[in-house]
């Protein structure tokens, strides 16, 4: 029996739907069929939720960062024009605006994280994809398998092991971060790690 786990690297830019389409292709019956919903149930369907989730964190980071960063450097611009011609009512008002855009896409990121998020899921991602190489060439933890029926509860369980350990991360600095940043003002930390433990990721 042969499970082919097809990854095409013709295109960096058009991979995730033929992982989508190509993602699993195969060759026998109803055991066949049993690992094909077994890893594309966990395994396909994680990587590529994970995968749209660090693509929408990474474009929130930037244009977040970039609205701070620009506004940064525009803003001392928009005061020394005001100073020079005594502030006319369009410069003050643009650059009270432009301060508070600032302001607010600084606090925005700094509450949800998103170069974080980012960057945690990418890292799931790519292991995530590593493993599936490695199983899909029975090379690595799978190399004493005679078949991909022998690995795939070592493949199942490495799976799972990645997400618990993103879903750990999570709990243990993003989502602890969060919780103590929007506590009322002089009320008592609590010990980091505590609380709800949600799915791993909003």
């Amino acid at each position: 029996m042969l499970v082919v786990l097809f990854v095409s690297l013709e295109s960096v830019f058009h991979y995730r739907e033929q992982w989508k389409n190509d993602g699993i292709a195969t060759a026998n019956s109803a055991t066949l069929n049993a690992m094909t919903l077994a890893v594309r149930a966990r395994w396909l369907d994680q990587l590529l939720w994970r995968e749209s989730r660090a693509d929408a964190a990474r474009d929130w980071y930037y244009r977040l960062r970039l609205t701070t960063i620009i506004g940064g450097v525009l803003l001392p611009a928009l005061v020394s024009v005001g100073e020079v011609k005594g502030f006319p009512g369009a410069t003050r008002w643009v650059a009270f605006g432009l301060s508070l855009l600032i302001a607010i896409s600084a606090a925005i990121e700094e509450f949800f994280h998103f170069g974080e998020r980012w960057r945690s899921y990418r890292e799931t991602v790519e292991r995530l994809k590593s493993e599936g190489w490695q199983f899909l060439q029975l090379g690595g933890q799978y190399r004493r398998a005679r078949t991909h029926t022998d690995a795939l509860p070592l493949f199942t369980a490495r799976v799972e092991e990645i997400i618990q350990r993103e879903v750990e991360h999570y709990v243990t600095s993003v989502a602890a971060e969060q919780h103590e940043e929007a506590k009322p003002a002089g009320e008592a930390p609590a010990v980091k790690g505590e609380g709800d433990v949600a799915h791993g990721v909003s």
